[in-house]
């Protein structure tokens, strides 16, 4: 896709995007992480609404 900006404010884009600061190392991607993270998440939530529910019936 074709740069909507003008040449001059692309190249201070372009500048700015190399700068050091924005060339930080990161760590890849986790799936499973996240997968487990959502799986106890859910679980936690279910094993808590069945004990208000026990408290609220009882």
């Amino acid at each position: 896709m074709a740069s909507r900006l003008y040449p001059e404010d692309q190249k201070r884009v372009d500048e700015y995007l190399k700068s050091p600061l924005h060339q930080v190392e990161r760590k890849p991607f986790k799936v499973w992480w996240l997968l487990a993270a959502i799986l106890v998440a859910v679980l936690g939530l279910g094993l808590l609404a069945r004990f208000l529910a026990t408290l609220v019936i009882a």
